[in-house]
């Protein structure tokens, strides 16, 4: 009989951990929590001083029972759930509801691993320690705190909005990020700038070389007029292009980090277009085991949810010894990768990255599903380039005179791939140009072509899953644990929808954050979340009590709440009548809510079920055709402005028609911010709101 118990949490786990320890230990699973706040009711009050009521999860009576069983049969219980805060509450979980602190002839320890293989198992287990309490407390803070946005916002929405809605600590706070940007775009005015570049002819080159222009004497000068581009040009013409100067440097692009968790998401979306959801499935498997020929099941990589980018200095010297063999020396990095500045390191694990780096992704291809290898292998790739030495490029800087006008010229030259030779970023494509042949101060170069182009600034860009969850690791919101959750939340309420892989926000996710921002602006408040994620930092560093942060932030929720509940009571979005009559049974059509915003239904129902789609008027006539512009929604909620006579007029645009046309090219000029702008960006006629008024009134 083992006298070992091993409690992990995925049944996944328990066949290689009892291959690696042998017949004297059994390991089971417990499937995750065992316990939780009931979900019912809010769990604490302030009258019990916030204690928080756990109750066994339904389901987990079977599991508990087994478990029971298993311990009564052994002298020592491991506790060996993951190595997070999540990890050591499940096991603080297990140790109370198998009443593990009354059998006194019972040994019980807390283990960790941050890789599932052989030598590190058996390791922690010479490793063993008390659970640790601050992580619990931090843990216990954060779930509480969560159920209390949760269960005291979620029914104000319902009541409010319609059914169905939820608010959230992290979540709330990251649809209201992604409606900032969204209003940011829809105020963006367009500037207009341009560009002038001349093709000149290097002698001894094949094709000619790109200048761009730069300005005259040392100042850069932006051209943001044809009037003044079309004055450059006459001062350049029949003027010889001159080499004023070359310069020749060397430059080094250092190796990225090994992956964090935020990075890890950030680069399987770039590279291999995986949502971050998809990302952390399957990393989970990489990371609790993968049957390999020859091996059985085992973990390809440690530990996926991390913050840390620290390396053990036997995975170090493991990553040094292979480089070193198989690349050569001068590829080696001088020093391993240092720890990001001014970023707190969770629990202190190592960054994520392959168990064994002589496993190589080309030899296991044929053994995993496609996309599970293309994961270990960008994840193989980043590890193995961030103990590489950096990238040498040798660089060329020209400047060439045109009278008083200066263009310049610029070209980057390999000369050591180092890291490159394994991995480059996405974002980070290294644009190597080169100069073919001779180039000296004084030289006159042929001027093959000069030409100029109008331009338009953009506007910031959507939000695609990557860049969210950069910013919400910038701005200190969420955990790594958190970041995927938040958004399949966000996604999952219809809040916001993806197109290609923007991120933009639907009416329903417009008109709960106006709410959210309205009742509870400190809920949705970037500093106060991150300012809070910082005190929950502190509970698990021992620095600050768990209950101060509950108590502190109740009552003052509590409140808003009650405010809320009196304030609010004219926003719920009432049955509106439309002007639209139910072709049926000839009562008159109202506007409802529903996924995909709003829709005209029959007020008979359920009688007459009569619904169609709604189209709000916006007051102005398609310059196409006529006929009224409406508000519409593509199929994942965002809004644009259309032609009613659709299909049979095209006529769209992302931002609202004025109704006036403009005068420079006769199509429709679009209201952004305080400016009327034509909505052909090629155009580029812009005019402000107060002057086309005071213009169209003369």
């Amino acid at each position: 009989m083992a006298k070992n118990l091993v409690i992990v949490e995925s049944p996944s786990k328990i066949k290689t951990i009892k291959k690696f320890l042998g017949s004297n230990f059994e390991v089971v699973a417990s499937n995750g929590h065992v316990r939780d706040l009931p979900k019912s009711q809010l769990g604490f009050s302030p009258e019990d001083d916030y204690e928080p009521k756990y109750i066994t999860i339904r389901g987990k009576g079977d599991i508990l029972a087994n478990l029971r069983k298993e311990v009564k049969k052994a002298e020592k219980i491991y506790l060996a759930t993951d190595p997070d805060r999540e990890g050591e509450a499940i096991s603080w979980h297990l140790y109370h509801a198998l009443k593990l602190g009354e059998m006194k002839d019972k040994k019980v320890y807390r283990i960790t691993f941050n890789e599932i293989t052989k030598n590190v198992v058996k390791e922690s287990l010479k490793n063993a320690r008390e659970i640790d309490m601050n992580l619990v407390d931090a843990q216990q803070a954060r779930r509480m705190l969560d159920r209390m946005v949760g269960y005291r916002i979620s029914p104000l929405l319902w009541a409010k909005i319609k059914r169905g809605l939820s608010a959230g600590r992290v979540q709330s706070v990251a649809l209201r990020i992604i409606c900032d940007r969204e209003a940011e775009i829809d105020a963006f005015i367009p500037e207009e700038y341009w560009t002038l570049e001349a093709d000149l002819r290097i002698p001894g080159a094949r094709k000619p070389a790109v200048a761009k222009y730069y300005g005259t004497g040392s100042a850069r000068q932006e051209l943001r007029k044809e009037e003044e581009v079309s004055k450059i040009l006459k001062e350049i013409k029949g003027q010889p292009f001159v080499v004023k100067e070359v310069k020749k440097g060397e430059r080094t692009k250092k190796a990225p980090f090994p992956f964090t968790t935020s990075t890890m998401q950030q680069e399987a979306s770039k590279v291999l277009n995986f949502s971050t959801s998809k990302t952390m499935n399957l990393a989970q498997q990489l990371y609790e085991g993968v049957e390999i020929k020859g091996a059985g099941t085992i973990g390809l990589i440690t530990y996926l949810r991390t913050d840390s980018v620290r390396v053990s200095e036997e995975a170090a010297a493991n990553a040094h010894e292979f480089i070193e063999k198989n690349y050569g020396k001068e590829y080696l990095a001088q020093l391993t990768a240092e720890k990001k500045k001014n970023q707190r390191i969770q629990d202190a694990h190592e960054a994520i990255r392959p168990t064994d780096i002589t496993r190589l992704p080309i030899e296991i291809k044929d053994q995993l599903p496609r996309d599970l290898f293309r994961l270990y292998q960008l994840i193989w790739q980043r590890f193995t380039a961030s103990q590489m030495s950096p990238a040498k490029y040798e660089t060329t800087s020209v400047k060439v005179a045109a009278g008083k006008h200066v263009f310049t010229m610029a070209a980057s030259k390999l000369i050591f791939e180092g890291f490159t030779r394994i991995y480059v970023q996405k974002d980070e494509d290294e644009e190597i140009t080169t100069f073919s042949g001779n180039l000296e101060k004084g030289m006159t170069l042929e001027s093959v072509d000069v030409r100029s182009e109008q331009h338009f600034t953009q506007p910031p860009a959507h939000f695609t899953e990557a860049s969210l969850v950069k910013t919400l690791e910038e701005l200190g919101i969420g955990r790594p644990s958190t970041y995927a959750p938040t958004i399949g939340t966000i996604l999952g309420r219809r809040y916001i929808a993806k197109e290609g892989k923007s991120l933009v926000v639907t009416e329903l996710g417009d008109v709960v954050n106006k709410m959210m921002v309205e009742a509870f602006p400190s809920i949705v408040d970037v500093n106060f979340t991150a300012n809070l994620e910082a005190l929950l930092d502190g509970v698990e560093e021992g620095s600050v009590k768990w209950k101060t942060i509950i108590e502190n932030f109740y009552p003052d929720l509590d409140k808003a709440v009650e405010q809320a509940q009196k304030d609010l009571s004219e926003v719920k979005v009432a049955d509106e009548e439309s002007d639209e009559v139910c072709e049926k049974c000839g009562r008159r059509m109202v506007i409802k809510y529903g996924s995909k915003g709003k829709f005209l239904a029959c007020p008979g129902f359920p009688e007459c079920q009569n619904a169609k789609p709604y189209y709000e008027k916006i007051g102005v006539t398609c310059p196409k055709c006529g006929k009224d512009v409406v508000v519409k929604r593509t199929q994942k909620g965002r809004r644009y402005y259309g032609c009613i006579g659709n299909p049979e007029c095209d006529f769209m645009v992302w931002q609202k028609p004025s109704g006036e046309k403009c005068p420079k090219c006769g199509n429709a000029l679009l209201e952004k911010g305080n400016r009327l702008v034509c909505a052909d960006e090629k155009c580029g006629y812009s005019i402000l709101k107060i002057q086309q008024d005071t213009e169209n009134k003369q």
